[in-house]
């Protein structure tokens, strides 16, 4: 497999307000909707955790680490804090990867 290193990938847990995961997914939804229109975000797919209920998974790949810094600098990416705060209940813990290959790759 060959490593493709200029691709970013960001993994996200998103711990919700014991109840109030449906009300933070719908928060987040104009982030999902601003992701569909940034040209250097391959991909942007929210999940539901299977065996937590409060608990939500965010997976990112990115054309490059400039294209995570435009969606990370929009104004999308800027009003998502405010509008998920009230139903977090912690901060999202990131995790950072290079894909090196795989279906669908």
């Amino acid at each position: 497999m060959e490593t493709v290193v200029s691709q970013v990938t960001v993994i996200a847990k998103i711990p919700a307000v014991p109840g109030q995961r449906a009300q933070l997914v719908a928060a987040m939804q104009s982030a999902l909707d601003t992701a569909t229109r940034e040209t250097g975000t391959r991909y942007y797919i929210l999940h539901e955790d299977a065996a937590d209920a409060d608990v939500l998974w965010m997976y990112e790949m990115y054309e490059d680490q400039d294209a995570l810094g435009i969606h990370s600098g929009s104004e999308g990416f800027k009003a998502l804090g405010p509008a998920i705060r009230p139903f977090l209940a912690g901060r999202p813990e990131l995790t950072f990867a290079t894909p090196i290959g795989g279906k669908g790759f």
